[in-house]
């Protein structure tokens, strides 16, 4: 077994050397899984009783070191911010959910692989791994960050072609590449060996010809195309002035702990360095206005009438900024919505993007894609029992509301705007929802310095980039500490500030209405291989009930 757990942390070594924010190394990818998969291969042929176990355990060793490698941060904001007891029961969302899931693909593609021809085997293990990706993008302990696409994010030049099938695209390029190679090794290490009859136990030489073909094709083709469209595309000229505003509050408050308008005055001194008469949008981060406010009432407070004035002087300007708020019910209406006595009414509160502009008109977009167990709790009617243990360990916030479906914030000039809050910028198909509703660029406001200087908020950078490609939208990115940005509708980052420094940027960005094809079509190609994930389960059911069957007889 010490050849097999080599070879598992080689692959985990080769994930993790291909993700972001390491830069150029992404194509590795496209063979990272082979060495897992020999050793998978091994342990099959060998004479170890309980192979399924062992075959568990190899797979697990190397998703688990991969993913505790790449998004260790998640542990380290979640200990700043609450006792160690729930930061360890929050950190086995990401790191324990996501590598037992990619874990099960693995198994049950050996499964399949035991009992059926290869080609079956490899179509069932693209199934299996997408219908885990889907998963863990849906269900209420969603976590795609380690999605396979997501690693292409830092070299855009190679997937150009994202705009029509995104992250899941990449995804199945990665998968379809692995099992070539794996197919190939068969083959090579087979190849002139003859069983008792003198017999060639491989395929024809003329077949691992044909592979390698596939493989040069399957690799090159993608690459160049992508190449050419990258080198020659050019952006409709439609510029509109964007101001970003980088306060760089410590989130902590160790340093300072800023009152609600001291925060104001930050970000509005910020925003007159750059701003200009033309300037259209001011882009604040998430919860840049502090201190819950009602929704019903948000015109009458403080802050409402700071911004007004600070607007005056930009007649055309729209401000796009997080904020705290909230609404009060006479009935629970939501599942999130908790009753005060005090007042007897049922409230819900949000993590909210404000549009405010020159008039007394507010928009409020609520975030619909929550951290589970720290910004909702999973499975509320069937988990709301574990409320008070979360509340006595300092763990959820118990609940913010929620949207049903994406809106975008709309310019008094029409502009539309998608507004992602935090790690919604990484839902390329809740982004390109908004973005078909006629959203003419992207907004990301954030406050990624819970993370600290982790790789964490240069990931959530790069994927920003990847919402970019698919819709063809510029990105304006305002976090708090940073890292703040521009996009353009290729994913280069075309400006970006320095992590953990006061900053402002601005930027004339193109407006695009074109729908590109994933826009138009989200995650389309998601959905045949969901069915042959459901499929491929069924079989290794009924093969499993069939050997037991057998046994008894």
């Amino acid at each position: 077994m010490k050849r097999q757990i080599w070879l598992a942390l080689l692959t985990a070594f080769l994930l993790w050397l291909a993700w972001p924010p390491i830069p150029f190394t992404s194509p590795i990818l496209l063979f990272a899984f082979l060495p897992l998969m020999i050793a998978l291969q091994e342990i099959e042929e060998s004479t170890l009783r309980k192979k399924g176990y062992k075959i568990f355990y190899i797979a697990g060793l190397a998703f688990l070191v991969w993913n505790t490698a790449s998004i260790y941060w998640v542990f380290n904001s979640l200990n700043a911010v609450m006792p160690t007891f729930a930061a360890c029961l929050l950190s086995l969302i990401p790191f324990g959910l996501g590598t037992v899931l990619m874990t099960f693909s693995f198994w049950l593609y050996r499964k399949v692989a035991r009992n059926t021809k290869p080609i079956i085997a490899d179509i069932s293990l693209i199934g299996f791994w997408i219908s885990y990706e889907y998963l863990h993008q849906t269900w209420d302990l969603k976590f795609p960050w380690m999605t396979l696409g997501n690693g292409f994010a830092n070299t855009p030049q190679l997937i150009q072609w994202y705009e029509y099938t995104g992250v899941y695209g990449g995804t199945f390029w990665v998968l379809v590449s692995n099992i070539l190679l794996f197919r190939i090794w068969i083959l090579v290490r087979e190849q002139g060996t003859k069983n008792k009859e003198q017999r060639t136990i491989v395929i024809k030489k003329t077949y691992k010809k044909s592979l390698i073909i596939a493989l040069a094709v399957w690799v090159i083709v993608p690459i160049s195309l992508s190449v050419v469209v990258y080198s020659t595309f050019e952006e409709e000229i439609n510029p509109s002035n964007i101001v970003v505003v980088q306060p760089n509050i410590d989130p902590y408050g160790k340093n300072h702990s800023y009152t609600e308008q001291e925060q104001l005055t930050t970000l509005i001194n910020l925003s007159r360095q750059k701003a200009q008469v033309n300037t259209e949008f001011f882009i604040w981060p998430e919860t840049a206005i502090t201190g819950y406010k009602d929704e019903e009432d948000f015109r009458n407070t403080e802050s409402f009438r700071t911004i007004g004035t600070f607007l005056d002087g930009f007649k055309n300007a729209t401000l796009i900024t997080g904020a705290e708020t909230y609404l009060a019910y006479q009935n629970q209406k939501t599942l999130s919505a908790r009753f005060v006595k005090e007042n007897n009414l049922w409230y819900d509160s949000f993590n909210t993007a404000v549009a405010i502009e020159n008039s007394p008109k507010l928009q409020f977009y609520h975030k619909s894609k929550l951290v589970p167990g720290v910004e909702k709790m999973p499975f509320p009617e069937l988990l709301s029992f574990l409320n008070p243990l979360f509340e006595k360990f300092g763990g959820t916030t118990g609940g913010y509301g929620e949207q049903e479906e994406p809106t975008n914030l709309y310019a008094s000039s029409g502009i539309g705007v998608v507004s992602a809050i935090c790690y919604e910028s990484i839902w390329g198909d809740w982004v390109a929802k908004s973005v078909n509703k006629g959203a003419q660029f992207i907004a990301v406001i954030t406050n990624d310095g819970w993370w600290g200087n982790t790789s964490g908020k240069d990931q959530h950078l790069d994927y920003a980039r990847l919402r970019a490609i698919e819709n063809r939208r510029w990105v304006a990115r305002s976090a708090n500490t940073g890292i703040s940005a521009f996009i353009n509708q290729r994913g280069d980052v075309v400006q970006k500030t320095e992590w953990w420094k006061a900053a402002v940027i601005k930027q004339d960005i193109n407006l695009n209405t074109e729908i590109t094809f994933y826009t138009a079509h989200q995650d389309w190609i998601v959905f045949p291989f969901l069915f042959i994930g459901a499929f491929g389960f069924l079989f290794v059911i009924v093969m499993k009930f069939k050997n037991r069957k057998s046994q008894l007889v």
